[in-house]
């Protein structure tokens, strides 16, 4: 596949929000974060989705939300903007795993990435999907940041979690533990940081400052628990700060995230999954947001998970969904 590389035009709407699987929460938060945006905000949103199902999911939520054909919207922000993408084989069991919604999922994620491609939309903003109904419909992703990596042809691609009290970027996400420290290599440490460091200075406006988390206890305490920090973390640091950009470490694990969260740094790089997740989730669980990095195009996302225990019963927190929202729309402002 030919990456495709995003649009240089000033894009028709800032950002464009996924339904995410129909048979879970997505659709719910979806409608109450648009229900609560200014006339404004509509006028710059695109949701991609099916329409009868986000009409139900208003209903459910408690929510007067109007969508309307995004050829027709006439750009006031009385009604939402619609792109239909119906989902196959309807309609679908609530809170239940199945291929057609894992279809469907699937279906509005491609079509937004045609929208950001094509100018459409700025950012795109994605509701929650569910892995094993992804592939039961044969779609065989590791979920939202491999799907878009493959739609868009790009090499690879990183996890930033972010939040007003912490942020982190992943060396490595969903691997095993062992396979994870085999990624910890010199360049992909090294690329980490520079992704991580291009993204905040745009977001930010100003250079960040950057720890790298050591990937064993004490940081390998010179070599006793294991070389990873002297071989590859230690090298991609120094190739780093050869670069100029504010970057120390390898700190050690145990100690690193509790400085930032204290404010030393703006940014920390883990090196594998729940390093980095355990952390941010345990001190803003509900306004994380998951963002895709080294793509060619922008994607936020809530960062939590379809909650089919609880969903289409008018239960659902969409605090999370607005403010995976309120951060596409720095992106979206930010320079490219």
């Amino acid at each position: 596949m030919t990456p495709a590389h995003a649009p240089t035009t000033v894009p028709t709407r800032e950002i464009g929000i996924t339904m995410g699987d129909p048979a879970g929460i997505g659709p719910e938060i979806l409608c109450r974060a648009v229900a609560e945006m200014s006339a404004s905000e509509r006028a710059q949103t695109l949701v991609i989705g099916d329409r009868d199902v986000l009409r139900r999911a208003a209903e459910v939520a408690g929510v007067s939300v109007n969508f309307q054909a995004a050829e027709d919207a006439d750009g006031s922000g009385a009604a939402v903007a619609l792109d239909h993408v119906p989902v196959p084989d309807g309609p679908l069991a609530d809170g239940q795993v199945s291929a057609a919604a894992g279809e469907a999922a699937f279906r509005c994620v491609h079509r937004a990435v045609e929208q950001a491609q094509a100018g459409g939309i700025g950012v795109i903003v994605t509701a929650p999907l569910n892995k094993a109904a992804l592939h039961a419909a044969e779609r065989k992703y590791d979920g939202h940041t491999g799907m878009l990596a493959a739609l868009t042809g790009a090499p690879s691609s990183f996890m930033l979690l972010t939040s007003d009290a912490l942020a982190t970027l992943h060396v490595s996400t969903h691997v095993s533990l062992r396979e994870a420290t085999t990624r910890a290599t010199r360049e992909r440490v090294r690329e980490t940081i520079e992704v991580g460091d291009r993204h905040l200075r745009k977001v930010k406006g100003r250079a960040p400052r950057i720890a790298v988390a050591g990937l064993n206890p004490h940081c390998g305490e010179g070599g006793l628990f294991g070389r990873e920090e002297i071989d590859a973390i230690e090298p991609g640091v120094a190739d780093a700060q050869a670069q100029g950009i504010d970057v120390v470490g390898p700190i050690s694990g145990d100690t690193v995230f509790y400085r930032a969260s204290r404010g030393e740094f703006d940014l920390v790089v883990a090196q594998y999954h729940d390093q980095g997740h355990i952390p941010i989730k345990l001190i803003a669980f509900d306004s994380t947001v998951n963002v895709s990095l080294g793509l060619p195009v922008k994607r936020t996302s809530v960062d939590h998970g379809t909650a089919f225990d609880i969903a289409w019963q008018g239960r659902a927190d969409h605090t999370n969904m607005r403010c995976a929202i309120a951060y596409a729309r720095r992106m979206a402002a930010a320079p490219d």
